[in-house]
Order: C-alpha cells, then sequence, then structure tokens
C-alpha cells in the first residue's frame, strides 16, 4: 500500500505538467491536477501496476467562493471570478490504498474532462455536477440536468452566489 504522498510523486513523474502540488489538508492530502489532464491521469491511476485504483467512490462538485464578491443593490451577492472544483475520491479495493484528486477551473468557463470513459460509475455524478454548479465535463456521452427540471434556466443551485427564482413555469417558487 502507497501513501498519498508516494502516489503524489509517481504522478508528478508521469505528468509533470499536469500534477501541480500536493495540498495537505487536515483530513487528508490532496493532490491538485490539470482539469483538462484529468482522464489521462485517472487512466493512468487505474490501469498501473502498482496503483489500481478500480473504484471511483465519489466524485463532487464545489463552489471555492474565492473570486470578487459583489453585493447587489438588493443585499444578494455575486461572485466574478474565482474557481469552482471537482473532487475525486479513489480506492483501490485491491490493494487497500485511497487517494484524493481536486481539479480547480475557473468559474467564468468552468469545463473539465469527463472520467466516465475510465469509471462508469462517474457518469451520474459529473451530471450531478454540471446540474448543481454548472460544470461542463467534456466529452461526456449524455450531460444533461439529473436532478432539476430539463428547462431549469435560473441557474446552478449549490453556487454560492445562486439567486432562487421568483417563478418557474408561472407558479411562485416557494422560498
Amino acid at each position: 500500500m502507497k501513501t498519498r504522498e508516494e502516489i503524489f510523486n509517481i504522478l508528478k513523474q508521469e505528468f509533470p505538467e499536469d500534477v501541480f502540488e500536493l495540498l495537505n489538508q487536515p483530513s487528508e492530502p490532496i493532490i491538485m491536477v490539470d482539469p483538462k489532464a484529468i482522464h489521462k491521469i485517472c487512466f493512468y491511476l487505474r490501469d498501473t501496476e502498482g496503483l489500481k485504483f478500480d473504484s471511483l467512490m465519489v466524485l463532487s462538485g464545489a463552489d471555492d467562493a474565492n473570486g470578487e464578491k459583489v453585493t447587489d443593490a438588493d443585499g444578494s451577492v455575486t461572485i466574478n471570478g474565482g474557481t469552482l472544483s471537482v473532487y475525486y475520491h479513489l480506492e483501490s479495493i485491491q490493494l487497500g490504498q485511497k487517494a484524493t484528486l481536486k481539479a480547480a477551473t475557473p468559474r467564468d468557463n468552468p469545463e473539465v474532462e469527463s472520467v466516465e470513459g475510465v469509471w462508469k460509475s462517474a457518469n451520474w455524478h459529473e451530471r450531478e455536477a454540471y446540474d448543481m454548479f454548472g460544470i461542463k465535463f467534456l466529452h461526456h456521452p449524455d450531460l444533461r440536468r439529473i436532478l432539476m427540471p430539463y428547462d431549469w434556466e435560473a441557474g446552478y443551485p449549490l453556487r454560492k452566489d445562486y439567486k432562487n427564482p421568483e417563478f418557474y413555469q408561472g407558479m411562485k417558487v416557494p422560498y
């Protein structure tokens, strides 16, 4: 079983341009990677002897809320710039090791390569991250809303600056 530091060093050696740093978080170290190279890195993690990450346990989106916060006249907040992130929690069931990857993408054009071709379980997770945060997963085979109505045009509900619409299809939204 490899430590997360060892996994980071292996990835840094194999993908020097796409693996940025190891973030030492209180809960667990997180490997920062390029969102446009995540699929290559994940194929490598899945298929390389000694790594064998055969399970994508969780894929989740997050609003980093690290842009410029502007308070509007009505008291609501808009965030300009900053990043949205995707977290990948991986496990090698065979080797009993885990790793967490993070891909941060610009908030104004959030694009990340899909890993649905690496682990089929990513399909619905990526659709959820798209639906809730507006993160576009490039080369996803069916990227459409999964939780919100297909015709929802009020934005992405889990973004920190989301504004709930007053009406949806002529009905008052109850909040």
